[in-house]
């Protein structure tokens, strides 16, 4: 495991062509594996990274794809322990805990929440997802922590994954922003792709006249639930974010990019310098985001299912620690 990707570099053979069908072409990998790894930023053009299978390179433009090891043929079941929130014999919901990547993947090929699930579903989650991350429908980041629903049947894969691409599942999440929002809530509306600069990161790009020129439309509303006064001067709130679309990485790029990152994410944002020993202190090393509410309906009963996760104890520590005297026990209680 974690051996070196396997380069494939060469020239684009005619112009004229689409990305996808002139790599497709030029290397022997299938269009559908192209626009993956293009997905992933596995592919540079020109000595930039490649985002889009549409555009139309000219011939001879240098190109270089990185495929990655193959993934096992089998994820290891894995007693792993997990808290469960809700099961059946449909899907199961669980409460992550930050720290815990969810399916298999390069550098992590054990000891995820996959692993966790096969061993305690004794092997029966839907076969959907792949053989990498059986049963997973959504995830969440390693490091936030919050519910997530799997499915164990197809069935209720296809149902679930349904109402995620109508946008009809509930999800809220608490974090702690530097910086206090103005206005205190609001809309952040920005079409989402993988960073053109850096593989590892998500960004926003422009719309198009039609839509987003590239990546995914991405929706969240947000609102101020406390300022954390004891922050000043450089500011903290305590801010629920409800989405209406489910993308990479949304709430940390959508706050990064009015000016209110998450506190301790160390991809899109920068601890204000006044709080970084308070982080230090309390050994905070992870995005302040936590998945707090889900809601969806059972896609095989119909019923109407909704669950509350705790603020776990780490970020419950870092509110208090942040509220101005007098002020804890208001904000406690909204956790």
């Amino acid at each position: 495991m974690g051996g070196a990707d396997t380069i494939i570099s060469g020239t684009v053979p005619a112009g004229g062509q689409r990305l996808d069908k002139a790599l497709a072409d030029a290397s022997g990998l299938s269009r559908e594996r192209v626009k993956a790894l293009l997905g992933e930023g596995r592919i540079s053009l020109g000595g930039k990274v490649a985002v889009q299978a549409s555009i139309k390179p000219a011939e001879g433009t240098a190109f270089e794809i990185r495929v990655p090891q193959a993934a096992p043929a089998e994820a290891l079941a894995q007693d792993i322990p997990l808290v469960v929130v809700h099961e059946d014999e449909a899907l199961i919901v669980v409460d992550k805990p930050a720290g815990l990547v969810v399916h298999p993947a390069a550098g992590n090929p054990d000891g995820t929440l996959v692993n966790a699930l096969l061993h305690h579903c004794r092997g029966q989650l839907s076969g959907i997802g792949g053989v990498a991350r059986p049963g997973i429908v959504h995830r969440i980041d390693k490091d936030t922590s919050g519910l997530l629903v799997v499915a164990k049947t197809d069935a209720a894969h296809e149902g679930l994954a349904r109402q995620f691409a109508d946008h009809s599942i509930v999800r809220a999440y608490r974090c702690v922003t530097a910086g206090v929002p103005k206005p205190p809530a609001g809309t952040v509306r920005g079409a989402i792709a993988r960073s053109s600069h850096d593989r590892k990161k998500m960004a926003l790009v422009e719309d198009g006249p039609h839509g987003p020129a590239r990546g995914k439309h991405a929706v969240t509303h947000y609102r101020m639930l406390a300022a954390l006064d004891g922050a000043a001067p450089d500011g903290a709130a305590l801010v629920e974010c409800r989405l209406e679309t489910g993308r990479t990485h949304q709430v940390r790029v959508h706050l990064a990019s009015i000016g209110h990152p998450l506190l301790g994410d160390p991809v899109y944002g920068r601890t204000p310098s006044k709080l970084r020993p308070l982080l230090q202190r309390l050994g905070f090393h992870r995005q302040a985001l936590h998945a707090a509410e889900l809601g969806f309906i059972h896609p095989i009963s119909g019923k109407a299912l909704h669950f509350i996760s705790p603020t776990p104890v780490d970020m419950r520590e870092l509110v208090v620690e942040l509220c101005a005297d007098g002020q804890d026990a208001k904000v406690m209680a909204m956790l």
